[in-house]
């Protein structure tokens, strides 16, 4: 294709009279709307109208409308379509995928790179088994045709192989198409990642000045990112790291390489950001939004970048200079539902992009690959720029591994304490934390710190040190830190049989390297461990860990890497349980404070003290009073007290009491007195065991039964009304119940997950139900979600149980 129309051909040349006859629709100017609520569910909603949409413009033999002109690639449509299609979550066993799929495998080889490209990474994400002779065979044929020499054109790769002419664009896709073979097995050599990562940074159009890359002249938004997100691939292929293997020794914390036009890249991103169009100056990039939002997901989920960052403004009120910041993810979503068409539910932009089936799958790849949950989130600490982000490959290649192995794609995050709220870190559940220099955290870092915790976050923490590294004074402020943030829980280090050394992998501490010194401390909170400190260097070793790429290291290096990554993800699946949220739900936070006013009419539930740990699970009852607020909208006291003595003067104030507990207890004689008076006079008593304690529930039920000799505490029957929707609750007859002692030893997450009815004991008083306990957990299921160590019940199971005995309580 001659050089000229190159600019006006993305992902296919579909042939340009055709897509001038294209009718014009109410998304003609691109970028002017905006969806005002942007949620999982209105996202997850616009994907599947996407997906309908393609689905029935689908012919017959399977494929999409592929031209054929002089400027055809044939399947090249096909291919974009099958790959939106895979990533929004369509199985190879869909009728309309299996009919894509069977299309491109009896094509002939496309000979053409978008084409070529496109066809490599759908059957990628289809089947990589199935198909892994075609994507090698395919992924030979981009390799062949890479443009060599010695020219300006070295390195990159053209339309096809008879121009000669490298293209960004072309270049891009050939490299994301290499990316992904290598990821399912298919070996591509170092000489053609070496001369691709030289064409950006020396034969591509490269402002260096501005740290941008354009088309032809200037510079644009689109080619920037594929300039960003290509750098990215070669350098993670091209082992520039911190780690080194020498002989049969790790060395770590090693010179850091340069990635500086990854970074300036980066920062011209945030500086001239936008969603709503294309940016940049080189005459063509207003046209392709859709082509340019895809890109910048790429680079947003390759990058680890949560957000981007834009030009320090000047705040004239306060004189203070504020760094905007841009919710790359969120702010696309806004955009593309709000362009989404209300009646056919396509998408459709400017030029190429007004043909929906070029515009709809774009828009589908950002919103589906974008919306991967995150798994974890590395910490920027505010010590020098580097010194949080050593070994700075590792986080993505852990990641890639753990990807692997749960079968599910994921992302990771930077996140920045400086200005984060809770809410902002509890959208990674794990924050990982690292440094050789002491951390000087402001007292109210420290806070929202302790708060991520204790709302069900995790906190995972490496000292830099060893093999090369020193991280005595980062280890000393860390434990000082923790010892300050955590006084009731001490630092300790964690026996062979917690559930970390085994909830993924086994880990063999005999085979781990320097043996001891790679042992795991940590800090409990509420029924789980909440903060895991390892006073080595773990994420040396993860960068040496690639996830697909063989390493030539001797084998006991290999061994050493192996058990140390396995401590990574072992401790990824401890922390979350395999249950990620999706990208855009809001965490809950539990509310209430101390200095709340009641209001009017609300209910309140008093929690009672007891020395058998009455607050170890301090917001659960906050969260299960969220969930009667939001979900039953009833009208609740968020006062957050203290836990009141049973002998409380006000006790017959309230109509229900809540206790819950892990240890055994004693009121003492005065409290029995009071409590019983309570109970004589209709007050309804609700008790959990947190983490199924037994000892809490043996104590418990002692106490009730000193205050009642004659009584006797029975389990309610599965047909009780209790059970049901009878108190405009919820039915019950199904609920999810974990039992850690039945794990699978093949996969230690799995563990028997009976369907029953609710396991409650009830006690009477006077013919009336005043006291139900349940033995099995509710609060850390309501607090942190369903533990590895905890028999219990699912999140969801526990607010409806929950709710069901405060509605029964209320109408006795």
């Amino acid at each position: 294709m001659p050089r000229q129309m190159s600019g006006k051909t993305v992902l296919t040349a579909v042939l340009v009279v055709i897509v001038a006859l294209l009718p014009r629709t109410s998304n003609a100017q691109p970028g002017m709307e905006l969806h005002k609520e942007v949620t999982a569910e209105t996202v997850n909603n616009a994907i599947r109208y996407g997906v309908g949409y393609l689905h029935s413009k689908q012919k017959p033999d399977g494929s999409w409308a592929d031209f054929e002109s002089p400027f055809a690639q044939p399947g090249a449509i096909t291919a974009l379509i099958t790959l939106a299609l895979l990533n929004c979550g369509e199985k190879i066993d869909e009728p309309h995928v299996k009919a894509a799929l069977e299309y491109l495998e009896k094509s002939k080889p496309p000979g053409s790179t978008y084409a070529t490209s496109l066809h490599i990474m759908a059957m990628c994400q289809a089947d990589p088994q199935r198909y892994k002779l075609k994507i090698a065979s395919l992924a030979l044929w981009l390799e062949a045709h890479q443009v060599k020499g010695e020219g300006p054109q070295r390195g990159g790769w053209s339309y096809t192989p008879t121009t000669g002419l490298s293209d960004n664009s072309n270049t891009q896709f050939a490299m994301l198409a290499m990316h992904e073979a290598e990821r399912v097995g298919v070996k591509i050599s170092d000489q053609t990642w070496q001369l691709a990562k030289e064409y950006w940074l020396k034969n591509a159009v490269y402002d260096k000045g501005r740290g941008a890359w354009g088309y032809h002249n200037g510079v644009s938004g689109s080619m920037t990112c594929a300039a960003v997100a290509s750098l990215i691939i070669a350098e993670d292929r091209l082992a520039n790291m911190e780690a080194r293997v020498v002989g049969e020794q790790v060395q770590c914390c090693g010179i850091e390489p340069g990635d500086d036009e990854i970074s300036r890249g980066i920062d011209w991103l945030g500086r001239n950001f936008t969603v709503r169009t294309n940016p940049g100056d080189d005459g063509q990039s207003h046209n392709w939004q859709l082509y340019y939002l895809y890109a910048m997901e790429r680079v947003g989920r390759m990058s680890g970048r949560r957000f981007f960052f834009g030009k320090p403004q000047l705040n004239p009120n306060t004189g203070a200079f504020t760094t905007p910041r841009y919710d790359w993810y969120r702010e696309g979503c806004e955009i593309l539902l709000g362009q989404q068409d209300a009646f056919t539910r396509f998408w459709s932009g400017l030029q190429l992009e007004r043909d929906p089936l070029i515009a709809t799958p774009l828009a589908l790849l950002f919103l589906a690959k974008g919306r991967r949950p995150v798994v974890i989130a590395r910490l920027q600490t505010p010590n020098s720029n580097s010194d949080w982000n050593h070994h700075r490959r590792s986080m993505q290649n852990l990641v890639g591994r753990v990807e692997r192995q749960w079968k599910v794609d994921l992302s990771w995050q930077t996140y920045e304490l400086k200005d984060a709220t809770v809410a902002d870190l509890l959208e990674a559940p794990v924050l990982f934390l690292s440094g050789t220099q002491a951390v000087n955290f402001t007292d109210a870092q420290k806070k929202v710190l302790k708060d991520y915790v204790n709302q069900g976050g995790f906190l995972f923490i490496e000292a830099c040190d060893g093999n090369g590294c020193n991280g005595s004074a980062f280890d000393q402020s860390i434990r000082q830190m923790l010892k300050e943030m955590f006084p009731e829980s001490p630092l300790r280090k964690l026996p062979p049989d917690h559930a970390v050394w085994h909830a993924q992998q086994p880990v063999m501490p005999q085979n781990l390297p320097q043996d001891s010194e790679f042992w795991l401390w940590g800090l409990d909170s509420c029924c789980r461990t909440g903060v895991v400190y390892c006073p080595k260097s773990l994420s040396c070793y993860w960068e040496l860990a690639h996830p697909y790429r063989e390493s030539n290291y001797p084998q006991k290096v290999k061994d050493q890497i192996e058990q140390v990554s396995r401590i990574g993800g072992n401790v990824l699946a401890y922390a979350t349980n395999r249950q990620l949220k999706q990208k855009l739900d809001k965490p809950q936070i539990a509310l209430g404070n101390l200095n709340a006013k009641t209001p009017r009419g609300a209910l309140t539930l008093p929690k009672l003290s007891h020395n058998g740990g009455a607050d170890d699970a301090p917001n659960a009852l906050q969260n299960l009073l969220t969930f009667l607020d939001k979900r039953m909208e009833m009208k609740v006291d968020y006062e957050r007290r203290p836990p009141i003595a049973a002998n409380e003067p006000k006790l017959l104030d309230y109509p229900l009491l809540f206790a819950h507990g892990r240890q055994a207890f004693q009121w003492t004689q005065t409290e029995r007195r009071a409590l019983k008076t309570y109970l004589d006079r209709g007050g309804f008593l609700f008790a959990d065991a947190i983490c199924a304690s037994e000892e809490f529930s043996y104590a418990f039920k002692a106490e009730i039964l000193a205050m009642y000799p004659n009584g006797k505490f029975y389990r309610l029957p599965p047909n009780h009304s209790i059970f049901t929707e009878e108190f405009h609750g919820f039915n019950l007859n199904a609920v999810q119940l974990r039992d850690p002692k039945t794990r699978n030893p093949n996969d230690p997450l799995q563990t028997d997950m009976r369907t029953t009815t609710p396991y409650l004991e009830a006690f009477e008083v006077d013919e009336r139900i005043a006291v139900i306990l349940s033995p099995y957990d509710l609060s850390c299921a309501l607090e942190k979600g369903a533990s590895l160590e905890c028999k219990g019940y699912v999140t969801a199971d526990a607010a409806r149980i929950g709710a069901n005995i405060i509605l029964y309580a209320l109408q006795q």
